[in-house]
């Protein structure tokens, strides 16, 4: 038997050597317990005993690390509730302690509750820790935009209208399960043909056309629906049905408005008034200089010279870069009580009330990449202005490393909330990247 307990103890010991990352978080959170006290209250709102079922559910900092380990493999819930039983390191990082791995519906009820203000605060705590640590001193900031998008379909007024339609369909399939008797037309066969020839039509005139017949379908749809949710059900599942049926219906209509103004009266819908998804519905349109037009979301980041992120900002709309200067500049000095030294941004910060504002502040070295008009950059020297736009040049490789380490091009979680909250624990995971890389640079020079 010792043969066998000498051997079991080998293989349940993890080898952090070879997942350092890991190694870290560990090390971090088993000093720094109080992190879990930030996500505890909404890990553990709402929570309700039952007396059914396994009888047992994670701890708070179970479902931390689970969420942690979940990032930083770039998994999703079912590969997370197969590494629980397919990896020693997840075992033993997630703190399974010999019993049975939890689901991935279990792991997905309690990560998603964590909300993005719990993890911006997290965020914040865990830099102070860098700080103190002497990872990071706040003294260089550099900060850009960069844009995260949503999970959907290019929007057209075609599209919208198809997806409106289909939709429509399908709840009204579910709830015909639930009704003995309703009575419904399915007019999918005929949109979907339509839908079909106005992608493949370049003729403004063919196309005004098809718009015109599409739209008689579509508002078949819309009165059918309007009929529907007038009638009553006894079962739980059909009032829910009911209830999203009467959110199609406004959706329905202001999608109606939208196309009708557009391709049937030829006038301009402007962005504030447009639906560019019934799926994701929090969607902004983001246009930044020449570039591609993109759907999604604004993200401000700024990092010191440690490289790591010291401060993010998810935006609603698509506002410009030089309103998000002075936001940023305060929330850093407030959260960590450091008057960064130099300040370093693109021109697209660059304006004379961003440049007093950052005098006022005492912030010596203040450089624009790009300077407009009579705006001057304020160094003490040519050499420090070049270095400090150089510098700012390697906010560019954060973004990549960000997106591409952390599958952020593309934000796959549902809703505005959970959208938010999907970029910080890809922030927080990448500090914990970045923090790792360098304690194994000081580990390396002693």
């Amino acid at each position: 038997m010792k043969l066998f307990s000498d051997l079991k103890l080998k293989f349940e010991s993890p080898d952090w050597s070879k997942n350092p990352e890991f190694g870290l978080i560990d090390t971090v959170l088993e000093n720094h317990p109080e992190l879990y006290g930030i996500v505890a209250n909404d890990i553990t709102s709402g929570h309700k005993e039952t007396g059914f079922g396994r009888g047992d559910k994670p701890t708070v900092e179970q479902i931390a690390r689970a969420a942690m380990y979940k990032e930083m493999k770039g998994l999703d819930y079912r590969e997370l509730e197969y590494a629980q039983s397919d990896s020693r390191i997840c075992a033993n990082f997630i703190k399974l302690d010999e019993r049975k791995p939890f689901s991935f519906s279990m792991f997905q009820q309690y990560i998603s509750k964590i909300t993005a203000e719990s993890l911006d605060k997290f965020l914040v705590a865990l830099n102070k820790i860098a700080i103190s640590e002497g990872l990071e001193d706040v003294k260089k900031l550099r900060m850009d935009s960069t844009v995260v998008e949503s999970n959907i379909k290019y929007p057209t007024n075609n599209n919208l209208v198809w997806d409106c339609i289909h939709e429509s369909h399908r709840l009204l399939e579910h709830l015909a399960e639930e009704c003995e008797r309703l009575d419904w037309r399915d007019y999918r066969k005929a949109a979907k043909k339509v839908h079909f020839k106005i992608n493949n039509t370049k003729g403004a005139e063919v196309r005004t056309e098809l718009f015109r017949k599409q739209l008689i379908t579509f508002t078949k749809c819309i009165n059918q629906v309007s009929n529907i949710i007038k009638k009553k059900v006894n079962t739980v599942r059909g009032v829910i049905l009911l209830d999203e049926l009467k959110d199609m219906l406004l959706l329905m209509e202001w999608v109606y408005e939208i196309v009708h103004c557009k391709e049937i009266l030829g006038e301009k819908v402007d962005n504030e008034d447009k639906l560019f998804s019934i799926y994701e519905m929090h969607t902004d349109i983001i246009v930044k200089g020449q570039r591609d037009i993109q759907f999604g979301h604004k993200v401000n980041l700024a990092t010191g010279s440690g490289n790591l992120i010291l401060d993010c900002d998810v935006l609603k709309g698509n506002p410009a870069d030089t309103t998000l200067y002075q936001p940023t500049m305060d929330r850093i000095i407030e959260r960590y009580g450091i008057t960064p030294r130099d300040s370093s941004t693109d021109g697209g910060y660059a304006s004379t009330a961003n440049l007093d504002y950052a005098k006022d502040k005492g912030i010596i070295n203040i450089v624009y990449n790009k300077v407009r008009g009579c705006l001057q950059n304020c160094c003490t020297s040519k050499n420090i202005e070049t270095i400090l736009k150089k510098w700012r040049s390697g906010m560019e490789a954060v973004i990549s490393n960000l997106k591409r380490g952390f599958n952020l091009r593309r934000c796959n979680w549902k809703g505005w909330e959970h959208f938010q909250a999907k970029v910080y624990w890809s922030v927080i995971a990448y500090n914990f990247r970045v923090m790792t890389s360098l304690v194994i640079q000081q580990i390396q020079a002693v």
